[in-house]
């Protein structure tokens, strides 16, 4: 087999790792992913929130300049630096995730894939790129080049 055709040495399976376990390492990455998706959006929601927030100070200008001072008042007193659920702003709320659920969830993920696969990362990503691959192509290497 040329080296066009190796599979990249960090991602095979190693010994004794059977395609049952392969497939539910796969999944348990998967679901990893979609954590890391679902933190993605809490960032996302995090960073939204307070451009919003900041957007009312605006607003609050520039209502007290249209001559409306009461209703400038109401959305600085009741929005502006408001929690967005009881005692939390969004950062908390990215705080208690990632403590709560994330790290665990990272945790438990890399501790048996350290356990059953020897620490080897996406075995069925690998094991489907060394099928889709075609043979002898430039751009379907196992491997970047060295």
């Amino acid at each position: 087999m040329d080296s066009n055709q190796e599979m990249d040495p960090a991602h095979q399976v190693p010994d004794g790792v059977d395609e049952k376990t392969v497939r539910a390492l796969g999944a348990l990455s998967k679901a990893l992913e979609t954590t890391e998706r679902a933190r993605g959006h809490l960032y996302g929601f995090h960073q939204l929130t307070g451009t919003a927030d900041f957007e009312l100070g605006d607003a609050v200008r520039l209502l007290r300049e249209a001559g409306y001072e009461e209703q400038a008042n109401l959305v600085e007193r009741e929005i502006v630096g408001r929690n967005v659920i009881p005692g939390h702003w969004t950062f908390q709320i990215i705080e208690a995730y990632n403590s709560t659920y994330y790290q665990p969830f990272a945790a438990v993920e890399r501790a048996i894939v350290d356990e059953v696969a020897g620490g080897r990362d996406h075995l069925l990503e690998a094991r489907l790129k060394t099928i889709r691959r075609t043979p002898h192509h430039p751009d379907h290497a196992a491997t970047p080049p060295s």
